[in-house]
Protein backbone atom coordinates (compact mmCIF):
# COMPACT_ATOMS: atom_id res chain seq x y z
CA UNK A 1 0.00 0.00 0.00
CA UNK A 2 2.68 2.40 0.89
CA UNK A 3 4.74 1.24 -2.59
CA UNK A 4 1.31 2.42 -3.98
CA UNK A 5 0.92 5.88 -2.76
CA UNK A 6 4.49 6.56 -3.83
CA UNK A 7 4.23 6.33 -6.92
CA UNK A 8 1.07 8.34 -6.90
CA UNK A 9 2.67 10.96 -4.93
CA UNK A 10 5.98 10.86 -6.96
CA UNK A 11 5.19 8.71 -10.09
CA UNK A 12 7.91 10.60 -12.58
CA UNK A 13 10.88 10.97 -9.65
CA UNK A 14 10.15 7.29 -8.55
CA UNK A 15 9.48 6.05 -12.19
CA UNK A 16 13.24 7.49 -13.39
CA UNK A 17 15.35 6.39 -9.99
CA UNK A 18 13.98 2.89 -10.18
CA UNK A 19 14.83 2.74 -14.00
CA UNK A 20 18.91 3.35 -12.70
CA UNK A 21 18.32 0.87 -9.81
CA UNK A 22 17.25 -1.47 -12.14
CA UNK A 23 19.63 -1.33 -14.49
CA UNK A 24 22.76 -1.11 -12.23
CA UNK A 25 21.09 -4.22 -9.99
CA UNK A 26 20.40 -5.90 -12.70
CA UNK A 27 24.27 -5.70 -13.99
CA UNK A 28 25.19 -6.72 -10.80
CA UNK A 29 23.02 -10.04 -10.72
CA UNK A 30 24.22 -10.78 -14.59
CA UNK A 31 27.81 -10.80 -13.00
CA UNK A 32 27.48 -13.08 -10.55
CA UNK A 33 25.15 -15.62 -12.00
CA UNK A 34 26.41 -18.62 -13.88
CA UNK A 35 26.50 -18.16 -17.73
CA UNK A 36 23.97 -21.14 -18.76
CA UNK A 37 21.82 -20.93 -16.04
CA UNK A 38 19.27 -18.28 -14.94
CA UNK A 39 18.20 -19.37 -10.83
CA UNK A 40 14.30 -18.24 -10.23
CA UNK A 41 13.31 -18.29 -6.61
CA UNK A 42 11.01 -20.18 -5.52
CA UNK A 43 8.07 -18.88 -4.90
CA UNK A 44 5.80 -18.36 -1.69
CA UNK A 45 2.71 -21.11 -1.01
CA UNK A 46 0.90 -17.99 0.84
CA UNK A 47 0.31 -16.27 -2.37
CA UNK A 48 -1.07 -19.69 -4.37
CA UNK A 49 -4.69 -19.95 -4.17
CA UNK A 50 -5.74 -23.51 -2.72
CA UNK A 51 -8.23 -24.47 -5.85
CA UNK A 52 -5.92 -27.44 -6.65
CA UNK A 53 -6.29 -28.50 -2.93
CA UNK A 54 -9.87 -28.04 -2.88
CA UNK A 55 -10.62 -29.75 -6.33
CA UNK A 56 -8.87 -32.76 -4.68
CA UNK A 57 -10.84 -33.28 -1.37
CA UNK A 58 -13.96 -32.48 -2.67
CA UNK A 59 -13.29 -35.88 -5.25
CA UNK A 60 -12.38 -37.41 -1.71
CA UNK A 61 -15.65 -37.29 -0.42
CA UNK A 62 -17.33 -38.46 -3.82
CA UNK A 63 -14.82 -41.42 -3.81
CA UNK A 64 -15.15 -42.21 0.05
CA UNK A 65 -19.14 -42.45 0.19
CA UNK A 66 -18.98 -45.08 -2.49
CA UNK A 67 -15.94 -47.04 -1.57
CA UNK A 68 -16.20 -50.64 -0.32
CA UNK A 69 -14.81 -51.20 3.10
CA UNK A 70 -14.09 -47.35 3.42
CA UNK A 71 -15.66 -47.23 6.85
CA UNK A 72 -14.93 -43.80 9.57
CA UNK A 73 -11.72 -45.13 10.50
CA UNK A 74 -10.66 -46.57 7.65
CA UNK A 75 -11.23 -43.05 5.87
CA UNK A 76 -9.97 -41.32 8.54
CA UNK A 77 -6.60 -43.11 8.19
CA UNK A 78 -6.13 -42.26 4.55
CA UNK A 79 -7.48 -38.70 5.10
CA UNK A 80 -4.46 -38.47 7.37
CA UNK A 81 -1.80 -39.85 5.20
CA UNK A 82 -3.11 -38.17 2.29
CA UNK A 83 -3.36 -34.38 4.69
CA UNK A 84 0.59 -35.38 5.38
CA UNK A 85 1.72 -35.87 1.72
CA UNK A 86 0.15 -32.90 0.83
CA UNK A 87 1.41 -30.87 3.42
CA UNK A 88 5.12 -32.29 3.17
CA UNK A 89 5.04 -31.13 -0.71
CA UNK A 90 3.87 -27.60 -0.02
CA UNK A 91 6.16 -26.64 3.26
CA UNK A 92 9.33 -26.11 0.96
CA UNK A 93 7.63 -23.14 -0.26
CA UNK A 94 6.14 -21.81 2.73
CA UNK A 95 7.90 -18.90 5.01
CA UNK A 96 5.19 -20.29 7.96
CA UNK A 97 5.18 -24.12 7.86
CA UNK A 98 7.79 -26.06 8.52
CA UNK A 99 8.04 -30.27 7.63
CA UNK A 100 6.65 -32.87 10.91
CA UNK A 101 8.31 -36.08 8.79
CA UNK A 102 11.40 -35.61 11.45
CA UNK A 103 8.69 -36.37 14.00
CA UNK A 104 7.24 -39.88 12.17
CA UNK A 105 9.78 -42.11 12.89
CA UNK A 106 10.36 -44.07 9.47
CA UNK A 107 9.57 -41.41 7.63
CA UNK A 108 11.61 -39.98 5.32
CA UNK A 109 10.28 -36.86 2.86
CA UNK A 110 12.90 -35.80 -0.29
CA UNK A 111 13.86 -32.18 -0.62
CA UNK A 112 13.41 -29.74 -3.38
CA UNK A 113 16.64 -28.53 -5.50
CA UNK A 114 17.61 -25.01 -3.65
CA UNK A 115 17.31 -22.51 -6.07
CA UNK A 116 14.81 -23.96 -8.95
CA UNK A 117 11.67 -22.60 -9.33
CA UNK A 118 8.61 -25.12 -8.30
CA UNK A 119 5.10 -25.19 -9.48
CA UNK A 120 3.58 -25.67 -6.48
CA UNK A 121 0.06 -26.14 -7.60
CA UNK A 122 1.38 -28.74 -10.38
CA UNK A 123 3.41 -30.81 -7.16
CA UNK A 124 0.56 -31.06 -5.30
CA UNK A 125 -1.68 -32.19 -8.56
CA UNK A 126 0.71 -35.11 -8.83
CA UNK A 127 0.56 -35.67 -4.95
CA UNK A 128 -3.35 -35.97 -5.12
CA UNK A 129 -3.40 -37.96 -7.91
CA UNK A 130 -1.15 -41.21 -7.00
CA UNK A 131 -2.09 -41.04 -3.79
CA UNK A 132 -5.70 -41.25 -4.28
CA UNK A 133 -5.11 -44.01 -6.77
CA UNK A 134 -2.59 -45.94 -3.95
CA UNK A 135 -5.48 -45.67 -0.83
CA UNK A 136 -8.30 -46.40 -3.68
CA UNK A 137 -7.02 -49.17 -6.09
CA UNK A 138 -10.16 -51.12 -5.55
CA UNK A 139 -12.81 -48.76 -6.71
CA UNK A 140 -15.14 -48.65 -9.49
CA UNK A 141 -13.58 -47.93 -13.08
CA UNK A 142 -16.03 -44.95 -13.02
CA UNK A 143 -14.64 -43.51 -9.69
CA UNK A 144 -10.81 -44.36 -11.03
CA UNK A 145 -11.98 -42.39 -14.45
CA UNK A 146 -12.75 -39.44 -12.32
CA UNK A 147 -9.54 -39.46 -10.60
CA UNK A 148 -7.78 -39.34 -14.01
CA UNK A 149 -9.70 -36.84 -15.48
CA UNK A 150 -9.19 -34.31 -12.49
CA UNK A 151 -5.55 -35.11 -12.85
CA UNK A 152 -5.39 -34.24 -16.56
CA UNK A 153 -8.06 -31.08 -15.76
CA UNK A 154 -6.00 -29.65 -13.61
CA UNK A 155 -2.57 -30.10 -15.95
CA UNK A 156 -4.70 -28.19 -19.03
CA UNK A 157 -3.46 -24.75 -17.87
CA UNK A 158 -0.80 -25.52 -16.60
CA UNK A 159 1.73 -22.64 -17.09
CA UNK A 160 5.44 -22.75 -16.60
CA UNK A 161 8.45 -23.82 -18.62
CA UNK A 162 9.20 -27.44 -19.57
CA UNK A 163 11.79 -27.89 -17.06
CA UNK A 164 9.94 -26.24 -13.98
CA UNK A 165 6.85 -28.43 -14.73
CA UNK A 166 8.97 -31.90 -14.99
CA UNK A 167 10.76 -30.44 -11.86
CA UNK A 168 7.66 -30.27 -10.14
CA UNK A 169 5.83 -33.58 -10.98
CA UNK A 170 9.12 -35.26 -10.05
CA UNK A 171 8.93 -33.51 -6.58
CA UNK A 172 5.24 -34.53 -6.00
CA UNK A 173 6.04 -37.77 -7.54
CA UNK A 174 8.48 -38.17 -5.33
CA UNK A 175 7.11 -37.47 -2.06
CA UNK A 176 3.46 -39.18 -2.78
CA UNK A 177 6.12 -42.63 -3.15
CA UNK A 178 7.55 -41.93 0.27
CA UNK A 179 3.96 -41.23 1.81
CA UNK A 180 2.55 -44.54 0.71
CA UNK A 181 5.70 -46.07 1.22
CA UNK A 182 5.94 -45.34 4.81
CA UNK A 183 2.12 -46.06 4.93
CA UNK A 184 2.26 -49.65 3.84
CA UNK A 185 5.03 -50.18 6.32
CA UNK A 186 1.69 -49.57 9.17
CA UNK A 187 0.72 -53.69 8.48
CA UNK A 188 -2.56 -53.21 11.10
CA UNK A 189 -3.79 -50.59 8.56
CA UNK A 190 -2.38 -51.10 5.30
CA UNK A 191 -5.87 -52.02 3.07
CA UNK A 192 -7.81 -52.55 5.83
CA UNK A 193 -10.70 -52.01 3.71
CA UNK A 194 -10.49 -55.43 2.87
CA UNK A 195 -11.27 -56.88 5.72
CA UNK A 196 -13.94 -55.07 7.83
CA UNK A 197 -15.81 -57.69 8.95
CA UNK A 198 -13.70 -60.62 10.09
CA UNK A 199 -14.81 -63.54 10.84
CA UNK A 200 -12.45 -64.82 13.08
CA UNK A 201 -13.01 -62.18 15.55
CA UNK A 202 -15.41 -63.61 18.58
CA UNK A 203 -17.22 -61.23 20.89
CA UNK A 204 -16.51 -61.56 24.71
CA UNK A 205 -19.27 -62.70 26.47
CA UNK A 206 -20.90 -61.84 30.04
CA UNK A 207 -23.24 -59.45 31.18
CA UNK A 208 -23.42 -56.09 29.69
CA UNK A 209 -21.69 -57.22 26.79
CA UNK A 210 -21.36 -56.38 23.00
CA UNK A 211 -23.26 -58.49 20.69
CA UNK A 212 -24.57 -58.18 17.00
CA UNK A 213 -27.84 -56.29 17.04
CA UNK A 214 -30.71 -56.14 15.63
CA UNK A 215 -32.34 -55.45 12.87
CA UNK A 216 -29.40 -56.93 10.62
CA UNK A 217 -27.02 -58.62 13.63
CA UNK A 218 -24.19 -57.81 11.46
CA UNK A 219 -20.29 -58.80 12.48
CA UNK A 220 -17.93 -56.69 14.46
CA UNK A 221 -16.24 -53.97 12.66
CA UNK A 222 -12.91 -53.21 13.05
CA UNK A 223 -12.20 -55.25 16.26
CA UNK A 224 -8.38 -54.74 15.39
CA UNK A 225 -8.33 -51.02 14.82
CA UNK A 226 -6.58 -50.15 17.95
CA UNK A 227 -3.41 -52.25 16.39
CA UNK A 228 -3.30 -49.24 13.80
CA UNK A 229 -0.19 -46.78 13.95
CA UNK A 230 -1.25 -43.37 15.07
CA UNK A 231 0.86 -40.33 14.56
CA UNK A 232 0.96 -38.34 17.51
CA UNK A 233 -1.59 -40.55 20.67
CA UNK A 234 0.48 -42.85 22.25
CA UNK A 235 -0.58 -46.06 24.22
CA UNK A 236 -2.76 -43.78 27.19
CA UNK A 237 -4.64 -41.83 24.72
CA UNK A 238 -5.84 -44.88 23.25
CA UNK A 239 -7.64 -46.09 26.61
CA UNK A 240 -11.14 -44.48 27.40
CA UNK A 241 -11.95 -43.96 30.72
CA UNK A 242 -13.41 -46.75 32.66
CA UNK A 243 -17.35 -46.87 31.73
CA UNK A 244 -20.30 -46.57 34.35
CA UNK A 245 -20.59 -50.31 35.71
CA UNK A 246 -23.20 -52.11 34.70
CA UNK A 247 -26.55 -52.40 36.37
CA UNK A 248 -30.18 -52.91 35.28
CA UNK A 249 -31.16 -51.07 38.95
CA UNK A 250 -33.41 -48.96 38.40
CA UNK A 251 -31.41 -45.96 40.99
CA UNK A 252 -28.48 -46.79 39.13
CA UNK A 253 -26.47 -44.11 36.51
CA UNK A 254 -26.49 -47.01 33.83
CA UNK A 255 -30.83 -47.51 34.04
CA UNK A 256 -30.82 -43.30 34.13
CA UNK A 257 -28.87 -43.32 30.97
CA UNK A 258 -30.98 -45.68 29.39
CA UNK A 259 -34.20 -44.13 30.53
CA UNK A 260 -33.27 -40.58 28.98
CA UNK A 261 -32.73 -41.58 25.56
CA UNK A 262 -35.84 -44.05 25.94
CA UNK A 263 -37.81 -41.15 26.98
CA UNK A 264 -35.85 -38.30 24.40
CA UNK A 265 -36.94 -40.63 21.51
CA UNK A 266 -40.65 -41.66 22.27
CA UNK A 267 -41.16 -39.76 20.27
CA UNK A 268 -38.49 -37.40 18.95
CA UNK A 269 -39.52 -33.93 18.25
CA UNK A 270 -39.21 -32.46 15.00
CA UNK A 271 -36.28 -30.52 16.37
CA UNK A 272 -34.73 -33.33 17.81
CA UNK A 273 -35.04 -35.66 14.53
CA UNK A 274 -33.36 -32.95 12.89
CA UNK A 275 -30.30 -32.76 14.66
CA UNK A 276 -30.11 -36.60 14.91
CA UNK A 277 -30.65 -37.09 10.82
CA UNK A 278 -28.15 -34.08 10.32
CA UNK A 279 -25.52 -35.27 11.71
CA UNK A 280 -26.25 -39.01 11.22
CA UNK A 281 -23.52 -39.69 8.05
CA UNK A 282 -23.81 -43.83 9.17
CA UNK A 283 -25.53 -44.92 6.47
CA UNK A 284 -23.07 -46.12 3.19
CA UNK A 285 -23.15 -44.93 -0.71
CA UNK A 286 -25.75 -42.41 1.56
CA UNK A 287 -23.41 -39.70 2.59
CA UNK A 288 -20.43 -39.33 3.62
CA UNK A 289 -18.74 -40.89 6.73
CA UNK A 290 -18.59 -39.25 10.20
CA UNK A 291 -15.11 -38.76 9.42
CA UNK A 292 -15.55 -37.20 5.94
CA UNK A 293 -17.90 -34.99 6.99
CA UNK A 294 -15.68 -32.85 9.32
CA UNK A 295 -13.86 -32.80 6.04
CA UNK A 296 -16.45 -31.41 4.60
CA UNK A 297 -16.62 -29.00 7.19
CA UNK A 298 -13.07 -28.25 6.75
CA UNK A 299 -13.73 -27.90 2.97
CA UNK A 300 -16.75 -24.66 3.67
CA UNK A 301 -14.30 -23.37 6.27
CA UNK A 302 -11.30 -22.95 2.99
CA UNK A 303 -13.57 -21.42 0.66
CA UNK A 304 -15.44 -19.27 2.98
CA UNK A 305 -11.82 -17.72 4.05
CA UNK A 306 -10.36 -18.32 0.63
CA UNK A 307 -7.26 -19.64 2.74
CA UNK A 308 -4.30 -20.04 0.26
CA UNK A 309 -2.63 -22.74 -0.45
CA UNK A 310 -0.48 -23.24 2.22
CA UNK A 311 -2.99 -23.12 4.87
CA UNK A 312 -5.53 -24.85 2.90
CA UNK A 313 -3.05 -28.23 3.40
CA UNK A 314 -2.20 -27.06 6.57
CA UNK A 315 -5.80 -27.32 7.64
CA UNK A 316 -6.45 -30.73 5.83
CA UNK A 317 -3.29 -32.43 7.68
CA UNK A 318 -4.08 -31.41 10.66
CA UNK A 319 -7.77 -32.64 10.38
CA UNK A 320 -6.53 -35.66 8.78
CA UNK A 321 -3.91 -36.66 10.98
CA UNK A 322 -6.35 -36.11 14.43
CA UNK A 323 -9.03 -37.95 12.94
CA UNK A 324 -6.68 -40.93 11.60
CA UNK A 325 -5.53 -41.16 15.44
CA UNK A 326 -8.45 -40.42 17.51
CA UNK A 327 -9.75 -43.62 15.17
CA UNK A 328 -7.65 -45.82 16.35
CA UNK A 329 -8.18 -44.42 19.47
CA UNK A 330 -12.17 -44.68 19.92
CA UNK A 331 -12.04 -47.95 18.19
CA UNK A 332 -9.02 -49.72 20.75
CA UNK A 333 -10.91 -48.56 23.55
CA UNK A 334 -14.22 -49.90 22.21
CA UNK A 335 -12.97 -53.32 22.10
CA UNK A 336 -11.30 -53.03 25.31
CA UNK A 337 -14.59 -52.50 27.30
CA UNK A 338 -17.12 -53.93 24.67
CA UNK A 339 -20.04 -52.38 26.35
CA UNK A 340 -23.39 -53.21 24.62
CA UNK A 341 -25.39 -51.04 22.90
CA UNK A 342 -28.70 -48.96 24.27
CA UNK A 343 -30.78 -51.14 22.38
CA UNK A 344 -29.93 -54.13 23.93
CA UNK A 345 -29.80 -52.54 27.33
CA UNK A 346 -33.47 -50.74 26.59
CA UNK A 347 -35.25 -53.89 25.24
CA UNK A 348 -33.98 -55.67 28.49
CA UNK A 349 -34.65 -53.35 30.93
CA UNK A 350 -37.24 -51.09 29.97
CA UNK A 351 -39.29 -51.79 26.61
CA UNK A 352 -38.57 -54.92 24.43
CA UNK A 353 -40.12 -53.69 21.51
CA UNK A 354 -37.98 -50.40 20.90
CA UNK A 355 -35.96 -49.44 18.61
CA UNK A 356 -33.34 -46.81 17.22
CA UNK A 357 -34.11 -43.50 15.77
CA UNK A 358 -31.34 -44.56 12.78
CA UNK A 359 -32.66 -45.45 9.50
CA UNK A 360 -31.25 -47.12 6.52
CA UNK A 361 -33.16 -45.61 3.29
CA UNK A 362 -30.77 -48.03 0.78
CA UNK A 363 -31.52 -51.17 2.53
CA UNK A 364 -35.03 -50.20 4.20
CA UNK A 365 -33.79 -51.14 7.71
CA UNK A 366 -35.43 -49.58 9.93
CA UNK A 367 -33.94 -49.03 13.86
CA UNK A 368 -30.71 -50.06 13.17
CA UNK A 369 -27.24 -49.70 15.27
CA UNK A 370 -23.70 -49.32 14.32
CA UNK A 371 -22.16 -52.76 14.10
CA UNK A 372 -19.83 -52.26 16.77
CA UNK A 373 -19.32 -51.43 20.72
CA UNK A 374 -21.25 -48.73 22.11
CA UNK A 375 -18.42 -46.57 24.34
CA UNK A 376 -16.85 -44.24 23.25
CA UNK A 377 -18.81 -42.88 20.55
CA UNK A 378 -16.94 -42.30 17.19
CA UNK A 379 -19.23 -39.40 16.39
CA UNK A 380 -17.99 -37.60 19.25
CA UNK A 381 -14.73 -38.95 19.12
CA UNK A 382 -14.64 -37.70 15.79
CA UNK A 383 -16.05 -34.56 16.09
CA UNK A 384 -14.13 -33.19 18.77
CA UNK A 385 -10.87 -34.24 17.47
CA UNK A 386 -11.65 -32.20 14.52
CA UNK A 387 -13.36 -28.93 16.44
CA UNK A 388 -10.49 -28.84 18.18
CA UNK A 389 -7.77 -28.44 15.56
CA UNK A 390 -10.13 -26.35 13.90
CA UNK A 391 -10.02 -23.88 16.59
CA UNK A 392 -6.66 -24.12 16.81
CA UNK A 393 -6.36 -22.62 13.41
CA UNK A 394 -9.76 -20.28 13.26
CA UNK A 395 -10.54 -18.86 16.29
CA UNK A 396 -12.71 -20.10 19.13
CA UNK A 397 -15.63 -17.84 17.90
CA UNK A 398 -15.33 -19.17 14.39
CA UNK A 399 -19.04 -18.69 13.55
CA UNK A 400 -20.51 -20.88 10.11
CA UNK A 401 -23.42 -22.38 9.01
CA UNK A 402 -22.60 -26.33 7.89
CA UNK A 403 -24.53 -27.31 4.31
CA UNK A 404 -22.66 -30.08 4.25
CA UNK A 405 -26.63 -31.94 3.76
CA UNK A 406 -28.11 -29.33 1.90
CA UNK A 407 -30.77 -30.42 -0.90
CA UNK A 408 -31.18 -33.99 0.47
CA UNK A 409 -34.87 -35.44 -0.10
CA UNK A 410 -33.91 -38.64 2.11
CA UNK A 411 -33.73 -36.62 5.61
CA UNK A 412 -33.81 -32.68 7.11
CA UNK A 413 -30.44 -31.86 5.10
CA UNK A 414 -31.50 -27.76 5.74
CA UNK A 415 -28.09 -26.19 6.89
CA UNK A 416 -27.61 -25.52 10.69
CA UNK A 417 -26.03 -22.61 12.16
CA UNK A 418 -23.58 -22.38 14.84
CA UNK A 419 -21.11 -20.51 17.26
CA UNK A 420 -18.29 -22.30 17.21
CA UNK A 421 -16.71 -25.25 15.84
CA UNK A 422 -17.09 -26.99 19.55
CA UNK A 423 -20.71 -26.29 19.52
CA UNK A 424 -20.94 -28.27 16.45
CA UNK A 425 -18.81 -31.07 18.05
CA UNK A 426 -21.03 -30.79 21.00
CA UNK A 427 -24.16 -30.97 18.87
CA UNK A 428 -22.87 -34.11 16.65
CA UNK A 429 -22.20 -35.95 19.94
CA UNK A 430 -25.80 -35.06 21.77
CA UNK A 431 -27.43 -36.32 18.04
CA UNK A 432 -26.08 -39.97 19.13
CA UNK A 433 -28.22 -39.80 22.09
CA UNK A 434 -31.45 -38.77 19.93
CA UNK A 435 -31.00 -41.65 17.63
CA UNK A 436 -30.37 -43.92 19.83
CA UNK A 437 -27.24 -45.61 19.36
CA UNK A 438 -25.31 -44.05 22.56
CA UNK A 439 -25.60 -43.58 26.06
CA UNK A 440 -24.46 -40.12 27.38
CA UNK A 441 -21.56 -41.57 28.98
CA UNK A 442 -20.31 -43.10 25.17
CA UNK A 443 -20.80 -38.91 23.84
CA UNK A 444 -18.91 -37.43 26.95
CA UNK A 445 -16.19 -39.55 26.88
CA UNK A 446 -15.94 -39.48 23.00
CA UNK A 447 -15.42 -35.58 23.97
CA UNK A 448 -13.07 -35.34 26.20
CA UNK A 449 -10.76 -38.44 24.46
CA UNK A 450 -11.10 -36.70 20.70
CA UNK A 451 -10.24 -32.82 22.48
CA UNK A 452 -7.53 -34.49 23.92
CA UNK A 453 -5.87 -35.97 21.23
CA UNK A 454 -6.63 -32.58 18.53
CA UNK A 455 -4.61 -30.51 21.30
CA UNK A 456 -1.19 -32.96 20.72
CA UNK A 457 -2.08 -32.40 17.01
CA UNK A 458 -1.85 -28.89 17.56
CA UNK A 459 1.53 -29.26 19.87
CA UNK A 460 3.38 -30.46 16.63
CA UNK A 461 6.19 -28.44 15.44
CA UNK A 462 3.96 -26.98 12.33
CA UNK A 463 5.35 -23.92 12.46
CA UNK A 464 8.67 -22.35 11.81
Amino acid sequence: MRNFYGRFLNRYAKRYIGYVVGVVLGGLLWACQPRNEVIKPSADASTVDASVALHWMDLFLKIEQYAPGYRPPVAARTLGYIGLAAYETIVPASATYQSIATKLPGLSVPTIDAGKSYRWDIALNEVYYLTMKGFFPHITDADKAKIENLYKSLLTNAVGTADELDRSKQFGQAVATAVLAYAKTDVAGDAAYLRNQPSDYVPPAGVGKWLPTAPDYSRALLPYWGKVRTFVAGDADKLAKPPLAYSTNVTSTLFAQGLEIYSATTPLSREQQWIGEFWSDDIYKLTFEPAGRWLAIAQQVVRKERASLEKAVYTYAKVGIGLSDIGVACWNSKYVYNIERPITYIRRTIDPTWRTRLNNPITILEGITPPFPAYPSGHSCFGAAAAEVLTDIYGATYAMTDHCHEGRTEFNGTPRSYNSFYEMAQENAYSRVLLGVHYRMDCEEGLRMGYSIGRKVNQLAWKK
